[in-house]
């Protein structure tokens, strides 16, 4: 999700009716091992340039969402990287829920997903523990991260699900400690990482490249890990607040 693009859908189209949070049994954060067995499209790969003296894991996220509404998740990325390489990505449709699941042409422009498209998916409480699964206890980072880290929280509050308590970081707040770039785009930071010529709102190809300009910046600030990263760049590792997903 671009970071202009991100601004046009952050403007919270939510449903006034809201159910109560209820407490469903989903996958707890654990052992990213356990990756899931449901995830589609998982692919183990290496791109250029990654895992040069660098010791990293964490997960990369991107969502596309049907419309203005930060709950209206449907699509999902994911890109697992293990000792400063992408080892393994997934990506699905999901089905936006109910009150939430309109597609403004807005967004069908921008990720090409259209209702006919997700009408077979699994919707967002079926997928919740796909996503906890693939990402296990790992630190979530993408590229706008409070954009992604909304569609969790408000996702989660549209269909009464708990949001996983993640901590999370940033690869746009990072790119802008790390590069002198006229632009902060997913695109241009990700060229300057070394990760060109991706298919741009595809989320699973968003992801990686998000994941990549991690990879890249902790070689450039000689970070062994991403909370050395975060240290030595003044970024800040975040944590979701699960009492304001519950109240969202």
């Amino acid at each position: 999700m671009s970071e202009d693009a991100a601004r046009n859908l952050r403007r919270d189209a939510e449903s006034p009716t809201r159910r109560a949070p209820r407490r469903r049994p989903h996958t707890a954060p654990g052992d990213a091992s356990d990756a899931a067995t449901s995830a589609r499209l998982i692919v183990h790969r290496t791109h250029p340039g990654e895992g040069e003296g660098v010791s990293l894991d964490f997960t990369a996220i991107d969502f596309e969402t049907a419309n203005s509404s930060s709950a209206s998740a449907c699509a999902v990325g994911l890109a697992r990287v293990r000792g400063g390489r992408i080892v393994a990505t997934a990506g699905w449709l999901i089905r936006p829920p109910e009150g939430h699941d309109r597609f403004f042409e807005l967004n069908i422009g921008i990720h090409g997903i259209r209702p006919e498209h997700v009408a077979g998916a699994k919707g967002w409480s079926e997928q919740l523990d796909d996503i906890a699964a693939f990402a296990g206890a790992d630190v979530l980072v993408a590229h706008n991260a409070g954009f992604d880290m909304a569609v969790l929280r408000r996702a989660c509050a549209a269909t009464g699900d708990i949001c996983p308590p993640y901590r999370y970081a940033c690869s746009l707040q990072l790119a802008r400690r790390t590069y002198d770039l006229p632009s902060y785009r997913l695109p241009i930071v990700a060229a300057e990482a070394g990760f060109a010529e991706f298919r741009h709102h595809d989320a699973t190809a968003d992801a990686a490249a998000s994941a990549a300009i991690m990879i890249d910046a902790a070689r450039r600030w000689n970070a062994p890990d991403i909370d050395a990263l975060a240290a030595a760049s003044r970024i800040r590792i975040c944590e979701i607040d699960t009492a304001v997903a519950a109240a969202a």
